[in-house]
């Protein structure tokens, strides 16, 4: 079977997101990410920041805090058994699902190479780069936000560790979870989409 969908996981700063969109571009598929969170928000009720934030982030850096957050008692101090996170992932799923059956894609993040890991015509990426050259990009791309760049990366590529981790049992950014791993410092944006592209023409 040929390969029509790919999943692109991204370290903070790296170009994941521009790959992602280049080479949806040059296949002619459509391209998931905002348009994933719209899609899901719209579907489950959840405001649009919130599944922004809470399909990709835990809400802390600690895997074990983020277990004991998901079973938090609701409102009226009682156990639902299941939490609002919880409830997301589970459509986040069904969603990814849905897409992948519906014809070639490219999906960014939300444990995408998960989620479709039974599907044979799946090419799973992950971008990555150093963390220095992340930090400039980062600056040149959102300016001076009065945070320090580097404290960005540790914290968001941390809090996505840790969502995927809960999810997944997996460790995120591990080579034997992806087909291809490319460092955008080394080979730039531009040669990253050629290797995914051809890549996703070879079977």
């Amino acid at each position: 079977m040929s390969i029509r969908i790919i999943t692109i996981s991204r370290e903070f700063g790296s170009g994941g997101r521009t790959v992602a969109k280049a080479v949806a571009q040059k296949l002619g598929v459509p391209y998931y990410d905002r348009q994933l969170v719209d899609k899901i928000a719209l579907e489950t009720g959840f405001a649009p920041e919130y599944v922004a934030e809470e399909s990709e982030y835990s809400r802390t850096r600690s895997f074990l805090s983020y277990v004991f957050a998901a079973t938090s008692p609701g409102a009226d101090g009682r156990f639902t058994g299941i939490s609002n996170a919880d409830r997301l992932w589970a459509e986040q799923c069904r969603i990814i699902r849905d897409l992948a059956e519906e014809g070639p894609c490219v999906i960014v993040g939300r444990c995408s190479d998960y989620i479709l890991r039974e599907r044979d015509d799946c090419l799973n990426v992950f971008i990555h780069a150093p963390k220095e050259f992340r930090a400039s990009r980062i600056m040149q791309k959102y300016g001076d936000t009065g945070i320090d760049p580097q404290k960005r990366i540790d914290d968001m590529d941390a809090k996505r560790r840790t969502h995927y981790k809960h999810y997944t049992d997996r460790v995120w950014g591990a080579a034997q979870n992806y087909h291809l791993a490319l460092d955008t410092s080394l080979l730039g944006i531009d040669y990253c989409v050629d290797l995914i592209v051809n890549a996703a023409k070879l079977k």
